[in-house]
């Protein structure tokens, strides 16, 4: 029996799109997006912790297969899925993610029925600048973003830009003077990161929490899991969803 049989499937199908859904647990809602290769023992094993303190997560399964394990041939088909596929930004500066729409959408579902300030939005890694491009959307009110790595940072460009189109970073930056904070993960040795935590600090500047960890190391939650990441995550959860 695998982590991920405790959890319901189900599905959500917005802009034309249909992903599974993974959901267990009650509370307000949570979206967790997984990192590459896709939904791992690990990212599941964390869906389960944010759960056990008391919430709804959902987690959508966008590409790879529930359970697959962190490897390098699992790295690597996935990485060849996303790179011919059109819902994923790979390169583009100045350009939110096709997935967005998607995402959001499943967001208002989630507030709607369970109703409360809102939900929260994490993503990881290559997703990791998606829970900022769901923020657009009031159904998003706790937004973290763990080691944002898109658009790949190829150059001083794409290693600042924040994978938002203009509009929608006017939008983010309206809800953060508005009160909606960012929360942010990373090890600051990192170079997926790029300089996107810098980029955010200039655009929405003390709505922007950072937690950062030593090290060149990535995957704050999950690989290279560090506790102090994981309360600061539910802290921000119970602190910005309470009902």
């Amino acid at each position: 029996m695998g982590l991920i049989d405790s959890w319901s499937v189900g599905e959500h199908t917005a802009d034309g799109k249909t992903f599974p859904t993974y959901r267990k647990g009650t509370g307000p809602g949570v979206v967790v997006i997984h990192e590459i290769p896709g939904l791992t023992d690990a990212v599941i094993g964390f869906g389960d912790e944010i759960v056990e303190a008391g919430y709804t997560v959902v987690m959508p399964q966008l590409f790879g297969e529930p359970g697959m394990k962190l490897a390098s041939l699992a790295t690597a088909k996935s990485m060849a899925s996303i790179c011919v596929r059109k819902e994923f930004t790979k390169l583009a500066t100045r350009e939110t993610t096709p997935m967005a729409d998607w995402l959001r959408s499943l967001a208002r579902e989630l507030h709607g029925e369970l109703g409360g300030p809102g939900v929260g939005a994490l993503g990881m890694c290559f997703t990791g600048g998606f829970a900022l491009a769901m923020m657009v959307d009031e159904s998003v009110a706790a937004p973290v973003l763990c080691q944002p790595s898109t658009p790949f940072p190829v150059g001083k460009k794409r290693a600042a830009d924040l994978n938002l189109s203009p509009a929608d970073l006017t939008r983010v930056k309206a809800r953060a003077a508005a009160g909606c904070e960012v929360l942010g993960l990373r090890f600051v040795g990192d170079a997926a990161v790029g300089t996107r935590f810098e980029t955010l600090t200039s655009e929405i500047g003390d709505a922007f929490i950072k937690v950062e960890f030593p090290g060149k190391q990535h995957s704050t939650l999950t690989l290279h899991r560090q506790q102090e990441g994981v309360d600061r995550v539910i802290s921000f959860f119970d602190e910005k969803l309470a009902v």
